[in-house]
């Protein structure tokens, strides 16, 4: 690949991952639309809506052959299951908290995200991580503490996102390329299928479902919930394919800050002191991170490029000697 080729796929990389970031920061406000309908009626169509919209684009892109020999592997089987329910816990509690008045900590949980994940990798993969990385982890473990003591609530929302998404990107991980994107959903959205049929059924059972009761602008909202859902995991999954980890690490404050602001300047709901002193501390802790992935993922290029020229100047000599 040339330069020049290697930089517009890095440039395309970057867009996709902005859209699919710009669009699940949008989702709260896209949700909240569709109230008086409950979370666990808009999971569950959410869960079926998306199964049939991979199906269908598996129909057209005719990749059904790639989801058949995914069926015959047991482990990757039991990994999309694994995924389908972490990410049955985080659409379930995102959308309690969309609909409830909790935007705010919805992105709290998506800004310590990434500093979960690098715990999950020091717990799980037994990663060794630098000074700065440890200094990012204590300052939101402060404040989750500094938001318990001024607000007065566990932010049970925030920790519950940030680890449902943390689990679920490891066993993306884990999963690797052998799943593409959407046949991975498709695998999510089926292994969901049957709790989605018996959460629509207690639903209609207790309270009734309110799909058949609201007006044409909330029920043509909900039919397009799968696409809502696929569209920003398509999109980031050919981001993923393109742009550096880097570059990915940065767009994904995308999506809590465009959250942070619907929650406190669009549906004004309340920020304390204790909750300005929690996020102000999160955010540091982001930045500290950020910085210090950047400049580690610069050192690892500086030395692959020292490496390779010094490759160049042992190999010269040789290459004089047999032109004489």
């Amino acid at each position: 690949m040339t330069p020049n080729a290697s930089a517009d796929q890095t440039t395309a990389g970057g867009l996709y991952a902005f859209g699919a970031y710009f669009l699940w920061g949008f989702l709260p406000l896209y949700f909240v639309l569709l109230a008086p309908i409950g979370p666990f009626e808009i999971v569950a169509w959410r869960i079926l809506l998306s199964l049939v919209f991979c199906a269908l684009l598996i129909l057209v892109t005719r990749s059904w052959g790639r989801l058949v020999a995914i069926l015959r592997q047991p482990r990757l089987l039991g990994l999309t299951a694994l995924a389908g329910a972490l990410i049955y816990v985080n659409w379930q509690v995102f959308l309690y908290a969309a609909l409830s008045g909790h935007v705010i900590e919805t992105s709290l949980g998506y800004f310590i995200n990434p500093i979960v994940t690098v715990l999950l990798g020091v717990l799980l993969l037994h990663e060794r991580l630098r000074l700065t990385q440890w200094i990012a982890i204590g300052l939101a473990a402060v404040a989750v503490g500094v938001i318990v003591v001024g607000y007065g609530v566990f932010p049970w929302i925030a920790l519950s996102l940030a680890f449902s998404f943390g689990f679920y990107g490891l066993v993306k991980k884990k999963i690797g390329p052998a799943v593409d994107a959407v046949s991975g959903l498709t695998l999510e959205s089926a292994w969901l299928t049957p709790v989605a049929l018996v959460q629509l059924g207690v639903v209609a059972a207790t309270g009734g479902l309110l799909v058949v009761s609201v007006g044409m602008p909330q029920t043509a909202l909900l039919a397009a919930a799968g696409i809502a859902t696929a569209t920003p995991l398509l999109m980031f999954a050919a981001a993923a394919r393109r742009a550096p980890l880097s570059l990915l690490g940065i767009m994904q404050f995308v999506a809590p800050v465009l959250q942070f602001v619907i929650g406190a300047w669009l549906l004004g709901e309340e920020m304390t002191t204790g909750r300005w002193i929690g996020f102000a501390i999160v955010w540091v802790a982001l930045i500290l991170l950020t910085t210090d992935s950047l400049l580690a993922a610069r050192r690892t290029r500086r030395g692959r490029a020292d490496a390779a020229a010094a490759r160049e100047r042992d190999d010269a000599p040789s290459d004089v000697a047999e032109l004489t």
